[in-house]
């Protein structure tokens, strides 16, 4: 009797302890994931939230003020304005990398795991083209009610000099945003939310609403329309399981903004200006 009791302790020991080793991973991947958002995304959401109450606390409507995106860093100094441009845009892939490590010290295959690799290209590639021209269509349109309406700003997807290296840097940047945003905020979130026990329906607002809220500085628009933008997006890639062909349609949408911007801004009288 007395051995059949110590069985019992041991077995609800090793559970206990089970039960812990557990909890103690999901506090390492809970804090794992705020430090990563911190330094990316989730501060990017705050720097948002922060300019959209100095925006709409200012004097005068929203679409009477702009939101640049790409500006020059060295007015007048085009050689320094690049150096800096590119410095931005290295800098902004760095927590890709970070969440590549920690994916890999995880014993996942890096990014592969989110099915960010050059296995598929053409795949991607595809799927992306077909995605930005449906998303890219409805989100132009959104954008100019939504500013007409005044709930958001005038967005100005490029300010730079005219110089040799600026569409070059504008398409870098689109690539880098579309990089930064889907392996952090689509791939990697939505795997760790999954690691935490978060059901499919709360992971899906969380990333569409994280989504949303680092365009808030653009307006009420901006954080709707990118929210809803954010739930096709993880619809989409659950059901490809690939990060590839978002990442692809994102940055198609970018060069189209950008570069699309900086060819007919002043020429097209449906294109708002600053």
């Amino acid at each position: 009797m007395a051995e059949s009791e110590s069985v019992v302790r041991a077995q609800q020991g090793t559970e206990v302890g089970a039960l812990r080793a557990v909890e103690q991973e999901k506090g390492v991947l809970r804090t794992e994931t705020l430090l990563v958002l911190a330094l990316s995304l989730g501060a990017s959401a705050l720097s948002a939230l922060i300019s959209f109450i100095g925006s709409v606390t200012r004097p005068g409507g929203l679409k009477d003020q702009a939101a640049t995106l790409n500006a020059s860093h060295a007015p007048g100094r085009p050689w320094l304005d690049l150096a800096w441009q590119l410095f931005g845009i290295a800098s902004a892939l760095v927590p890709v990398l970070l969440v590549a490590h920690l994916l890999t010290r995880e014993g996942a295959p890096g990014l592969r795991v989110l099915g960010f690799d050059r296995s598929r290209p053409w795949w991607d590639l595809g799927r992306g083209t077909l995605v930005a021209a449906g998303i890219g269509s409805a989100g132009l349109a959104f954008y100019l009610v939504a500013r007409a309406s005044g709930a958001n700003l005038t967005v100005v997807p490029e300010a730079l000099p005219d110089v040799w290296w600026k569409f070059p840097v504008l398409i870098l940047s689109a690539v880098q945003n579309a990089v930064v945003e889907e392996v952090i905020v689509l791939g990697y979130l939505l795997r760790r939310l999954g690691q935490l026990g978060w059901t499919p329906m709360g992971a899906l607002l969380a990333s569409s609403l994280l989504r949303g809220s680092y365009h808030l500085y653009q307006g009420i628009g901006g954080f709707i329309g990118n929210a809803v933008m954010g739930v096709v997006f993880v619809l989409l890639y659950r059901r490809w399981g690939r990060v590839g062909p978002l990442v692809a349609a994102h940055a198609l949408l970018d060069v189209v903004a950008f570069v699309g911007y900086a060819v007919l801004a002043g020429r097209v009288d449906w294109l708002p200006t600053r």
